[in-house]
């Protein structure tokens, strides 16, 4: 049985020091976070742990300079994420690209 192939590239940013920053899981994560207005849930949707989502998130923050991310802690409403103004320029960028 014969199978059509394709291609698929994907883009990585790194740091100097050979550190990942930036790529299609975060893409894919900030996407959900817009999609869900939560971390917890954004990372539910893509079975990835909670820590592992804040992990990945820190880390370009710290890279980038800037906070991707702004929350709300649960209350009578529940807590929420939304993306930063820089997350959604960040974001945009990559996915244009």
């Amino acid at each position: 049985m014969e199978k059509d192939l394709h291609l698929k590239l994907t883009i990585r940013l790194y740091t100097d020091d050979n550190q990942r920053c930036f790529g299609p899981g975060i893409a894919t994560l900030l996407s959900r976070v817009r999609e869900h207005h939560s971390l917890r849930s954004a990372a539910a949707s893509m079975e990835m742990a909670y820590s592992k989502a804040w992990r990945i998130v820190r880390t370009a923050e710290e890279v980038f300079g800037c906070k991707l991310l702004s929350s709300t802690i649960g209350g009578q409403h529940g807590g929420g994420a939304v993306l930063t103004p820089q997350a959604e320029r960040l974001l945009a960028a990559y996915e244009s690209y």
